[in-house]
């Protein structure tokens, strides 16, 4: 618990704009890091007075463009064979990329045209890779643009709500939520990672 307790420390005094726009660049481009684990703790932090909430949204929300826009040009420079490839590869597996997941993405594009990429900021399979498909089709830039921070600004939101009210009612349901909110966190990563080595061990035994 006192290793929890650290970690929960450092986090949250080094939670700033800055590092929640990091974090979100991170979180909206092909590496694999849950939103879940900063906007909450921003927010949380907003409601306690370090921070402000429409600035925790605004950094989010613009860090998360940055990651599309990442993927969105990778896509469109290197093109669709090379996307695969790299979906396919040992790089691509430690990042959970697969070809699965990136045919799923694109199809969900081709379903929903330019829109998806408002809608798949919502959904949780495909928002980090919604912005490949849209760089493959070579998406006009400022519908894109639109789409994103529109759709990310509204999951931002979202999720700015949800650590705000933890703060405004921690007391009347544990004493220990920011405690649980890190465990969740890092169960989450843990989950990746297993999955990643699972799905590792899958393909060297085919």
């Amino acid at each position: 618990m006192e290793f929890v307790n650290t970690l929960l420390d450092w986090y949250m005094s080094n939670l700033n704009y800055f590092t929640v726009a990091l974090l979100m660049t991170i979180e909206s481009s092909f590496i694999p890091f849950p939103s879940e684990a900063v906007i909450p703790f921003a927010a949380y932090k907003a409601a306690q007075g370090n921070l402000n909430i429409f600035g925790v949204v605004l950094s989010g929300t613009v860090g998360a463009l940055a990651g599309a826009m990442v993927n969105y040009y990778l896509a469109k420079y290197l093109g669709r064979p090379l996307v695969y490839k790299l979906a396919d590869s040992k790089i691509g597996r430690i990042l959970l990329l697969s070809r699965e997941k990136v045919e799923h993405a694109e199809k969900y594009f081709v379903r929903n045209g330019k829109s998806s990429t408002f809608i798949g900021r919502l959904v949780p399979a495909v928002r980090q890779l919604i912005s490949i498909p849209a760089g493959l089709a070579e998406m006009n830039m400022r519908d894109f643009v639109i789409y994103t921070v529109a759709g990310a600004g509204i999951w931002n939101i979202i999720l700015a709500v949800i650590g705000y009210y933890l703060y405004e009612v921690r007391e009347e349901i544990f004493p220990y939520l920011g405690h649980i909110l890190v465990a969740v966190g890092v169960g989450f990563i843990i989950y990746l990672f297993l999955k990643s080595r699972k799905k590792n061990r899958t393909n060297n035994t085919q």
